[in-house]
């Protein structure tokens, strides 16, 4: 996810597209972030496998909040705390990156605990980018006015060392209830748009991701809500 001067999430497409994910409907999904945005700022973790579209509703839901009250939300993602390139590779973990022993969950951790507690100054969230296949420091700007933050990532329901406190940080949390093999073609064309061959963005999508997956999956249950793919 990338976000621009004014926090809007810039994307490849419209983010206001129709959602993939149509029960409960947007409207409903609006009214219910707002009512989590009261007198103090509110955390909301949106969670899925990877390809199941949790950015692309991230940005779906800020764009619909932005026209309701301006100002009042800010996007944030998970994967800008993924361990560098650099540091991924020596430990030998390149085949396996987005997993998520590839993650600082400390540092995660902290900088949610900071977003909740320091509501009177800007916090700056890191971003991972694409193009140096690393995050960036202070990318993301949660400033005082922000009464909600919305939070994607694979492993926020995950019961795992320092991530089993990630849950107690938010204050409702979105499991996207992906279709199986829909999910996966996306991930597939992600990774042949990121420069994969057709046969390695497959493999990828149908191997080490599939064991991400299944992790992540056995979390739903410790969501607030499930929204169900359409078709």
């Amino acid at each position: 996810m990338t976000i621009t001067g004014d926090n809007r999430p810039a994307t490849t497409g419209d983010p206001c597209r129709t959602s993939l994910y149509g029960h409960p409907s947007m409207d409903a999904l609006v009214a219910r972030a707002l009512r989590l945005a009261g007198a103090r700022r509110a955390l909301l973790g949106i969670v899925g496998e990877p390809g199941a579209g949790k950015s692309t509703l991230a940005e779906q839901l800020w764009a619909r909040l932005e026209d309701e009250r301006p100002g009042l939300a800010v996007a944030v993602s998970m994967d800008g705390f993924h361990l560098a390139q650099k540091v991924i590779e020596a430990r030998g973990q390149a085949a396996r990156k987005g997993t998520i022993d590839t993650f600082d969950a400390d540092g995660f951790l902290a900088l949610l605990r900071r977003t909740r507690l320091e509501t009177d100054n800007s916090v700056w969230w890191p971003e991972f980018t694409r193009e140096l296949e690393d995050p960036v420091a202070g990318a993301i700007e949660v400033a005082a006015r922000h009464r909600l933050v919305i939070v994607d990532g694979n492993f926020l329901l995950s019961t795992q060392g320092s991530w089993r406190h990630v849950k107690g940080q938010l204050d409702e949390t979105w499991f996207l209830d992906a279709a199986a093999g829909a999910r996966r073609e996306r991930l597939a064309r992600r990774y042949i748009r990121y420069g994969f061959t057709p046969e390695a963005a497959h493999a990828k999508a149908g191997g080490v991701d599939e064991d991400t997956s299944a992790l992540i999956r056995g979390t739903a249950s410790r969501a607030d809500l499930a929204l169900r793919e359409v078709g």
